[in-house]
């Protein structure tokens, strides 16, 4: 683990997670340090398809617009099927964290490859459980990555603007 910190906010909707990153993006946070976690399909959303294109990754179907967008301004995109929480779209640095746990073969002792990346970035495993809930009952997860000041002051700025069911700070603690 690194000396990043992480903080956490769960919505509702992709349009409360949408408005929340351009409140980041108008408040000054840099949009590489986002990451956005959705389950991909809903009943009345069907996705018809993905393909990328060098860094961008783009979608048909209801939610193809939200996420397309994102996807232009987030860092890394990708597309999982995790089970028990069934398939979700990721976007931002947490990207890497998946994929890394995957090709360490890091995903043991139940965790999913989801909750290994999420484990991989500083949150402690028993908060994992809550976000993989949250994705299941089809909420969304943004994360802000960054020092713990640069992740403080993203609390702040997403506290004001609410929209958020629950928010958690994940403090990286300081080296010995």
């Amino acid at each position: 683990m690194t000396d990043q910190s992480a903080c956490v906010a769960i919505y509702d909707n992709h349009q409360a997670a949408e408005e929340a990153v351009r409140q980041l993006e108008k408040s000054g946070v840099d949009m590489k340090q986002l990451s956005i976690v959705g389950r991909d399909y809903h009943s009345e959303e069907h996705v018809v398809g993905y393909y990328n294109t060098g860094d961008r990754m783009k979608a048909w179907g209801k939610l193809g617009a939200f996420w397309g967008g994102l996807w232009g301004i987030l860092f890394g995109a990708a597309f999982f099927v995790i089970p028990g929480i069934g398939p979700i779209a990721v976007a931002g640095p947490l990207v890497s964290a998946i994929v890394g746990a995957l090709q360490g073969v890091v995903v043991v002792g139940g965790l999913s490859a989801l909750a290994a990346g999420l484990v991989g970035i500083g949150i402690p495993k028993d908060t994992v459980i809550k976000y993989e809930t949250a994705l299941k009952a089809d909420k969304f997860l943004l994360i802000v990555h960054g020092t713990a000041a640069e992740t403080a002051n993203a609390k702040d700025i997403l506290h004001a603007t609410g929209g958020h069911d629950e928010m958690d700070l994940h403090t990286a603690e300081a080296p010995a």
